[in-house]
């Protein structure tokens, strides 16, 4: 998994511009996989598995990132541009984004500190203070190459380090998608449908209309979540560790999930030696959120992977999570047929 995940995380695709993302994930189905993308651009997965399910059951992952929209450009050849999803101006500054269509390298440049007022020095600056230089020397040489409309990514290379931990831009959610990549891979016991869903970050719209359209009776979210496990942060307030497996949620700022398929994870972890972990912080929202209420309503679980600096270009993770995961949402998916 971990090499479809290096090329996933390779390729650009904030929310409504996951095509990059869909194509490559496409180009991996294998011929006994039946797919179509709806409108709002949702890849939908179905594949055959030994036996006809009770029950039809969605795994759901997005496609989608984080990052920029450009929404001016100056006299002088920078970029103003707005947030695409929630990203905190302290993981901002500074750093190398790729923009536009040809992926134009660029920079997020900020008033140098020397410059700075004592009482500056003491804040993050504004987001609106924050813009994006490309080189440009005029508007009319900027928008030679970006237009208002065009997105910025980060730009951070996918590195393994430490003991089994990986750092790359946008492992929120292409870890939830190189595991339904491995699982649609792999035979399966019963008929599955698998949904890569478009606009997560941006109020999980795909999600809701991909569940209208299979119209799953269970449906598995596969996510990353925050992991708080650093220097200073004690108790609850760590929220997940790496490490720690799965991380199985109780309740998030959309959902209360299911007390029955929550307590199921926990059984199915135990009984078969996966570590797993509660979400011990009501936190943060997913497809979920949307999936639960589709139609007539659908049971809903979601199972993440513990993630460090979530929303930065340095995210963390570590591979004997991802293992652990893949092995729980397998069993879970074959529970939830049948049930």
């Amino acid at each position: 998994m971990t090499d479809t995940l290096k090329e996933l995380c390779s390729l650009y695709g904030v929310s409504g511009r996951e095509d990059s993302v869909r194509e490559y994930i496409v180009s991996q189905l294998s011929p006994d996989c039946e797919y179509s993308v709806d409108n709002p651009g949702n890849l939908l997965v179905f594949k055959k598995g030994r036996k006809r399910p009770k029950n039809t059951v969605m795994l759901a992952a997005h496609m989608d990132e984080v990052g920029f929209i450009v929404t001016y450009v100056t006299d002088d050849g920078l970029l103003k541009f707005d947030n695409v999803g929630g990203i905190d101006v302290s993981v901002m500054t500074g750093r190398s984004v790729r923009v536009g269509e040809r992926l134009i390298p660029g920079v997020i440049g900020v008033k140098p500190v020397h410059l700075l007022k004592e009482e500056e020095k003491k804040e993050f600056p504004e987001r609106d203070s924050l813009y994006i230089d490309i080189g440009a020397k005029s508007r009319a040489e900027a928008e030679e190459f970006v237009l208002p409309g065009d997105c910025a990514y980060f730009d951070s290379d996918f590195v393994t380090f430490g003991d089994g931990l990986i750092k790359a831009r946008a492992l929120d959610d292409r870890a939830g998608c190189a595991l339904m990549l491995r699982m649609l891979a792999d035979e399966l016991e019963y008929d599955t449908w698998f949904a890569f869903t478009t606009q997560e970050e941006t109020g999980t719209g795909g999600a809701q209309a991909a569940a209208y359209t299979i119209d799953p009776a269970y449906a598995i979210v596969l996510e990353t979540t925050t992991a708080a496990d650093i220097a200073g942060v004690e108790g609850e307030k760590r929220v997940c560790e790496l490490g720690g497996g799965p991380v199985i949620s109780f309740m998030d700022k959309r959902t209360v999930y299911s007390r029955e398929l929550y307590g199921a994870a926990f059984e199915h972890a135990k009984a078969n030696g996966i570590k797993a972990q509660a979400k011990t912080q009501v936190a943060g929202g997913n497809d979920a959120g949307v999936i639960f209420k589709s139609r007539g309503g659908v049971s809903v679980l979601a199972v993440s992977l513990p993630c460090r600096y979530l929303h930065s270009p340095s995210c963390v993770i570590k591979e004997s999570d991802m293992q652990e995961t893949y092995r729980l949402v397998k069993l879970l998916a074959e529970d939830f047929s049948v049930r």
